[in-house]
């Protein structure tokens, strides 16, 4: 039992408060409850608190006052049964099930077998150049074939995120250098990976299409992963420093602090940043499922490489049909995954609130959370399963005095190795990017003076459609920009739309493109420009 002040609260219960009365119920029980409201006076204030020597366990009656100047009403409550047995829980869950909850458990098992099927067909068999074909009824099975390589480059990009993002915040001395890295890398072209990646997984994996398969995850890969690190990363460095402190008092350990303050506070902009990268691993699909290196033509199944086919064979109803089914997806994906994972990630949300409520309402998450069967699984298993993993390592540290002295010697020993740790690290990156560039001049040198010049005069041409490009989008995204951040009503409309264009690859527009400007003098050099806008303005 827990006393309050002028009510008493039975253990397993919580108390949810509205602007006049106070509410007990057990968050489980879902039977219905025979309530009456009864009309107060001020002399009844003193019969209705407890007397002593009276045992509340025996109550079947609870009041709750609320806490005003004057008592207004009262609620009271026929008391439910705290304990069930196994045998009742399970009557009451098979009784609850509905027909919703059938399909959810259809849907389940059908993603599962979908995504098992499409795994085991991308990963085995020697690879032989696939003829991609365009006739429309190949779309459904493309189109799950790139879901599964979206969804397994997606999950390398996520715990690389976490893992490289979380060192670089926890090893302050190397942080630089880590984003700085990954600040080079993210600026380096998609297409510049591929000759290295295939051809290393094509010796590792011989004639097998594992091999391309796997460097077809790792060009997604690098084109989703750095804006997760970097989102991940700024999100753990504005963590508040009272939250922190608060959990040294605790003595939380590592282990324990990050799957319990650091990880939840870098929820909401992962989920976010996920969102924009996945959209970036759809826009390079083409790419990187219909490629050549040399003399050779490797191309997967999937949507991209049909949109690929289709453009070559200027087949613009397939084109549209591919763009449908790619936007199809986009929207269930957003329907299904990310507006849940925004609406359950804005409860980690700290400071005025604004980010939650701006965080879209999911009608999944709403189903998802009334359901008995997710209900039953997270009551007796997955919250079980969690505190579990999350105490593996609950405290690493002893309360102990440690003298002035000694703290500053401590202090001076741990900055004397850490230099030296970086010391030596910024030694090896130093000779590692020495020994490249040696070996880059030998390569290099061989080339004439004028095909230095015309790659020069290439470059300065390819700059200035860069720079035409983005002062153009910024002329009108940053006033977008600006409404949807004072408007979250806009933002929950404006958010599925962006999703959408961003995903679409360019190259699939590209034929469109030429045919609107094909009448217009210099029309390729505009469409360069146009095609650079889709990629970046979003």
């Amino acid at each position: 039992m827990v006393r309050g002040a002028g009510f008493v609260v039975p253990t397993g219960f919580t108390t949810d408060t509205g602007s006049r009365f106070a509410v007990c119920r057990r968050p489980s029980q879902r039977s219905v409850r025979r309530v009456r409201l009864l009309q107060a006076t001020a002399e009844d204030e003193e019969e209705s608190k407890p007397k002593k020597g009276h045992d509340p366990e025996d109550e079947e009656i609870f009041v709750f006052e609320q806490e005003e100047e004057s008592l207004d009403s009262l609620i009271v409550l026929e008391a439910p049964k705290v304990f069930k047995t196994p045998g009742s829980f399970r009557a009451d869950l098979v009784t609850e099930l509905s027909v919703s909850d059938l399909v959810l458990l259809c849907c389940l098992v059908a993603v599962v077998y979908g995504l098992a099927t499409a795994s085991v067909s991308v990963m085995s068999g020697p690879y032989v150049a696939a003829v991609v074909s365009t006739d429309i009824s190949k779309l459904p099975w493309y189109t799950l074939l790139s879901t599964t390589r979206i969804f397994l480059g997606y999950l390398v990009s996520l715990v690389f995120a976490i893992v490289y993002a979380y060192c670089a915040y926890r090893i302050p001395f190397a942080a630089k250098a880590l984003v700085l890295i990954i600040d080079i890398l993210q600026s380096i072209p998609l297409l510049s990976f591929l000759p290295g990646v295939v051809l290393g997984l094509m010796a590792l994996f011989p004639g097998q299409r594992a091999g391309v398969e796997l460097a077809a995850m790792l060009l997604l890969f690098t084109s989703m992963a750095w804006n997760m690190v970097l989102g991940f990363y700024q999100s753990l460095c504005t963590i508040p420093r009272e939250l922190l402190e608060a959990s040294q008092v605790f003595g939380l350990s590592s282990w324990k602090r990050f799957w319990t303050l650091e990880l939840p506070a870098g929820a909401m902009g992962l989920v976010w940043n996920s969102i924009v990268s996945v959209a970036g691993g759809w826009f390079f699909l083409i790419s990187i499922e219909s490629f050549e290196l040399g003399n050779q033509d490797f191309r997967l199944p999937g949507i991209g490489a049909f949109l690929a086919s289709a453009a070559e064979h200027a087949n613009y109803a397939a084109i549209s049909w591919g763009l449908l089914s790619l936007v199809a997806v986009i929207m269930v994906a957003d329907f299904v995954v990310w507006r849940p994972l925004i609406a359950w990630s804005s409860k980690f949300s700290y400071g005025s609130g604004t980010a939650a409520q701006m965080a879209p309402k999911s009608s999944v998450l709403n189903f998802l959370q009334r359901s008995p069967v997710t209900r039953a699984l997270h009551d007796k298993l997955l919250s079980r399963m969690w505190s579990g993993f999350v105490e593996l390592f609950p405290s690493s540290r002893k309360t102990r005095y440690i003298s002035p002295s000694a703290g500053e010697k401590r202090v001076q020993s741990t900055a004397l190795v850490r230099s030296a740790i970086f010391a030596l690290l910024s030694m090896g990156f130093t000779g590692t990017i020495g020994y490249a560039a040696y070996k880059a001049v030998g390569v290099l040198s061989v080339l004439p003076l004028r095909v230095w010049l015309g790659l020069g005069v290439d470059a300065l041409y390819t700059l200035g459609r860069v720079v035409v490009a983005l002062v153009a989008s910024i002329l009108w995204t940053v006033p977008l920009g600006v409404a949807v951040g004072r408007d979250p009503a806009l933002a929950s409309r404006l958010q599925p739309l962006v999703q959408i264009f961003a995903s679409v690859p360019a190259t699939a527009l590209f034929p469109f493109v030429l045919l609107a400007l094909v009448r217009l003098g210099n029309g390729l050099q505009i469409g360069s420009i146009v095609l650079m806008m889709l990629g970046m303005m979003w």
